[in-house]
């Protein structure tokens, strides 16, 4: 989903009544980013609290190029890091996600290797159907059972969008949550639906309701599934003892087409780019009885500290033994604190750092939509937005000169200002940065 896709940042199609209530009831942050505009390095910053340069979720056999994992790579998360989940068992939480991992399709690298102990879904997006010995469709797991193929057990239908795979995890989260308030067992519950990525689907019930076609009528139903979760919590009575955040992995796939994407809202461009609208994310945090009602904070902040925060919130100390880039947002949730105010934010796209932001000020190094030769394919990260010398279908180099833009006056990265320098961050960043192997070459 793409920063622009809640009613209560701006879209006005009304397809997001929960969420936008949700936000009403907790805390928006409309600074919020990602780690890396694409699927796998950004779940892997998620659960590692860790850059993508720094778990190995990036390549070197192209210059900028993101890693990912679709279903012929054999590579996945590295055993060397330690992710929430594990962290989480410390103080005997049980961990569950549904949905999308992306971090590995081979056994030693799917989620109950990895501190999970339970899960249901996919190691891959729902690419399909494929048909042949050579590329099967993707499997589902019910931990480590597979139970089915997307296309043929648990079925999407590419010519109408429909799938009941949204219905399907809804309630897989729900009766996890059930479970464990049951048993009174403190629980992580890690929910990664994907309808809103290409292929969308949604299920016969919100197939035609929205105003912007199958896309839409996809953010509709996770919309409903989120509203259904939050609604569970309040009928088990765990509201006041559940922390709730709502992001996205990456911006709106704007080169899905016009019924297949979403919106970014002001920002340029969209998914694997390190434009904002590749890298800024709706996030939303929500906590009844512990985040003051309605508020807004713009506190620069990230995926990573989603790690960090879980683990303040769970009074676990994080570990010691590597660097971390998530910050423990508890201040800016609880306590409203501007003391977190001048991070910075890292724009990498593999395993270059393309971009900085500090305060209200973004600087390029580095500038590139994507190429020549997929633009002439039909492939446009940045459709109807081209800038000319900032939408680079080239990678151009800004080092010596970096591109500036005052992000509170121009979100939309149109305007360059007079240089700023951030050598200073740069300084101080990089010789920090010990890259191991990333988890594929190809």
């Amino acid at each position: 989903m793409g920063w622009g896709d809640l009613g209560v940042l701006g879209q006005p199609s009304k397809e997001t009544p929960n969420l936008d209530a949700m936000a009403a009831e907790g805390m928006l942050l409309p600074d919020f980013y990602t780690a890396n505009p694409l699927c796998s390095p950004s779940r892997a910053a998620l659960l590692t609290g860790r850059l993508p340069v720094r778990n190995g979720f990036y390549t070197t056999n192209a210059h900028a190029r993101n890693a990912y994992t679709p279903q012929e790579i054999v590579g996945g998360i590295s055993k060397d890091e330690i992710l929430l989940p594990q962290m989480l068992r410390k103080k005997g939480y049980v961990s569950k996600i549904v949905g999308k991992w992306h971090l590995g399709h081979r056994p030693q690298y799917l989620p109950l290797e990895n501190g999970f102990d339970e899960w249901f879904g996919a190691p891959n997006c729902h690419f399909g159907p494929y048909n042949s010995s050579n590329r099967p469709n993707i499997p589902v797991y019910n931990n480590s059972e597979m139970v089915g193929r997307y296309y043929e057990e648990f079925q999407i239908d590419r010519k109408t969008g429909e799938s009941n795979l949204t219905q399907i995890y809804l309630q897989e989260g729900l009766d996890f949550i059930l479970r464990q308030t049951q048993a009174q067992q403190p629980f992580f519950l890690y929910w990664a639906a994907d309808a809103t990525h290409a292929p969308v689907y949604a299920s016969k019930g919100f197939l035609g309701k929205s105003q912007r076609g199958r896309y839409g009528d996809a953010v509709m139903e996770l919309d409903y599934s989120i509203g259904q979760i939050l609604s569970w919590l309040r009928t088990l009575g765990i509201e006041n003892n559940t922390f709730v955040f709502f992001t996205s992995d990456n911006g709106a796939a704007l080169m899905s087409g016009p019924n297949e994407s979403g919106s970014n809202g002001p920002f340029l461009c969209g998914k694997e780019t390190t434009y904002e609208g590749g890298m800024r994310e709706p996030a939303i945090a929500w906590w009844p009885g512990h985040i003051k009602e309605g508020t807004v904070s713009f506190q620069l902040a990230s995926v990573m500290d989603l790690y960090t925060t879980s683990l303040a919130l769970a009074g676990i100390n994080p570990p010691d033994e590597r660097p971390l880039d998530g910050l423990d947002l508890t201040p800016v949730l609880l306590n409203h604190s501007h003391t977190l105010q001048s991070r910075p934010i890292f724009y990498y796209r593999g395993n270059e750092l393309m971009a900085v932001r500090l305060g209200q000020y973004k600087a390029h190094y580095w500038t590139w939509s994507n190429s020549w030769d997929e633009l002439k394919q039909g492939i446009n990260f940045c459709p109807g937005q081209e800038v000319p010398g900032v939408t680079t279908h080239e990678q151009k180099e800004h080092t010596l000169q970096p591109l500036v833009f005052h992000l509170g006056r121009d979100p939309g990265e149109k305007f360059p200002i007079r240089p700023l320098r951030l050598t200073h961050l740069l300084s101080h960043h990089r010789p920090q940065l010990t890259s191991p192997e990333p988890p594929s070459r190809a």
